[in-house]
């Protein structure tokens, strides 16, 4: 088959694994940035166009696209998609999984157990706030941001108190979220075509809160427990998603999703748990494109 793996650089670790599972498969695979196409609508036809000329539609497109630039990266993954293109994550669940207000949302209204989570636009009242989720520290996400960039953990209420005042001052809007210190394990499970793969237990540093894979801990493999491999999977047929990782936090009773990952990152994973994790996407898309899935209305 022909695919495209939407990036940036063929040189992001991830979408090396991407293309060279592709290729050992015999696959014909092509790397290109967003940012580098164009689309052209004139009301009678759409185009995609790289450098002013006609690009060629592929049979499956996996996108890798940054949260700077979905913006613009979405529309043009969606363009792709309206060419008939299999699209392994819609421009739609990919930009629903990014804002943890609807992600959340949508898994708490379908019965997933999410930690105690509020978001509102007039913070006036924080000690009524940080109340509801049982006092600090507490977790604090904009509603627009990446993992990387998106997400502070603040200790007490004086710290919070500034950090709302910096990000509520420059126009952002936020989540606020309960720290649950009283997980038995903190995981990252990985699913591809609605079936989790791996997981990995992340210990934060002495010293360090953390609720992020790649800063201030370590990972390492773990088990997949019967709640745990269904919460994730759930998780990820709610959003519509072919690939992404589920975060969730493993209690003595039950589990908590706290985000949805659609771009997860491969070697970490891959060298934590000595799992392929790359060919089984590239198989995911050979099976969808022998069995479309039917459209939903």
């Amino acid at each position: 088959m022909k695919l495209v793996v939407l990036s940036r650089s063929r040189s992001i670790p991830s979408t090396r694994r991407l293309a060279e599972a592709a290729k050992a498969r015999g696959h014909q695979v092509r790397v290109i940035g967003p940012t580098d196409l164009e689309v052209h609508l004139d009301g009678k036809r759409t185009r995609l166009l790289h450098r002013r000329k006609a690009f060629a539609i592929p049979q499956v497109v996996i996108p890798r696209i940054a949260a700077s630039i979905a913006s613009y990266g979405l529309p043009i993954l969606e363009q792709f998609s309206m060419r008939g293109a299999l699209v392994m994550n819609s421009a739609r669940a990919i930009g629903q999984s990014r804002n943890p207000a609807r992600c959340l949302q949508l898994l708490a209204g379908q019965g997933l157990e999410v930690p105690s989570t509020v978001f509102a636009r007039n913070v006036g009242d924080l000690k009524s706030m940080v109340g509801l989720l049982g006092g600090v520290p507490v977790l604090v996400k904009l509603l627009a941001g990446s993992e990387r960039r998106g997400l502070m953990v603040c200790e007490s209420e004086q710290s919070l108190e500034a950090a709302l005042e910096a990000v509520l001052g420059l126009g952002h809007n936020i989540v606020l979220q309960e720290y649950v210190r009283r997980a038995s394990r903190d995981v990252r499970v990985f699913v591809v075509g609605g079936r989790a793969l791996a997981a990995v237990q992340r210990t934060a540093r002495a010293g360090r809160l953390s609720r992020s894979l790649s800063r201030h801990g370590r990972i390492e493999a773990c088990e997949l427990s019967e709640p745990v491999r269904a919460a994730a999977e759930k998780a990820a047929r709610l959003c519509e998603l072919e690939v992404c990782a589920v975060d969730l936090l493993e209690l003595k009773k039950g589990v908590k999703i706290f985000e949805v990952n659609a771009s997860p990152a491969l070697p970490d994973m891959e060298a934590a748990t000595g799992i392929d994790l790359a060919t089984p996407i590239i198989e995911r898309a050979e099976a969808l494109l022998r069995h479309p899935p039917r459209a939903t209305p």
